[in-house]
């Protein structure tokens, strides 16, 4: 069932990702790591649904997305990074396969972070975020999505990897075997994955290599 918000707040992150506060509809819920088709309420726009996840708590009383843009792509995320307070999105009901099921490794490729947003909040609002860790693959440092937030959240457990530069405080290269093998001690936990399509791919079938059950590798299909 379609519902429309009213965007209340606009905030840049990056060079390339803004986070959105809206409206929040009476009775609406989703649980952290779940999505929502959204499409912009604007003639031309009403139909062209894109899937965005929740990076809000469920219990809070607005409705918040973390979206990167690509301004080559004349499509929706262009759209959206010209969207002010009052604009309108239309929201489908929440769906989604990535749900928190036990402490564990998340693994994400830029914008994949996305869904643990939510996830490790809701953790920590709990208490329970201690033995949870997190890597984070990225290009280059001004990618990092809200890198001093998971810095003051996890510590020692948030461990940031850039593929296109060297840069001190992140390792540099890409989340392969050995990487994994390096920062991994314990592969009967569980695993999140999330990201570009190759990338989850290639990780689940590291991690299963590694001795992960294949049902302990939790990813968005």
């Amino acid at each position: 069932m379609p519902y429309t918000v009213k965007i209340t707040d606009t905030f840049s992150l990056t060079h390339d990702v803004k986070r959105f506060k809206t409206e929040k509809p009476k009775g609406y819920t989703f649980v952290p790591g779940q999505a929502t088709e959204v499409a912009i309420n604007k003639e031309g726009w009403k139909e062209e649904k894109r899937p965005f996840t929740f990076t809000s708590l469920p219990e809070e009383d607005h409705l918040e997305f973390v979206i990167k843009f690509y301004r080559d792509h004349d499509g929706v995320t262009k759209q959206i990074e010209d969207l002010v307070e009052g604009d309108e999105l239309i929201i489908d009901d929440s769906w989604g396969a990535i749900q928190y099921k036990g402490k564990g490794v998340f693994i994400a490729g830029g914008a994949g972070i996305t869904p643990f947003i939510s996830i490790l909040r809701d953790l920590s609002a709990k208490g329970e975020l201690e033995g949870n860790k997190l890597i984070f693959a990225n290009k280059t440092g001004k990618d990092v999505i809200m890198e001093s937030y998971f810095h003051e959240l996890l510590g020692e457990d948030f461990i940031s990897i850039l593929d296109k530069e060297k840069l001190e405080g992140h390792f540099h290269g890409r989340v392969n075997m050995d990487f994994l093998k390096e920062r991994i001690e314990d592969f009967s936990q569980e695993f999140y994955v999330c990201g570009p399509q190759p990338m989850v791919e290639g990780v689940s079938e590291i991690l299963k290599h590694l001795g992960a059950n294949p049902d302990g590798i939790t990813f968005e299909e």
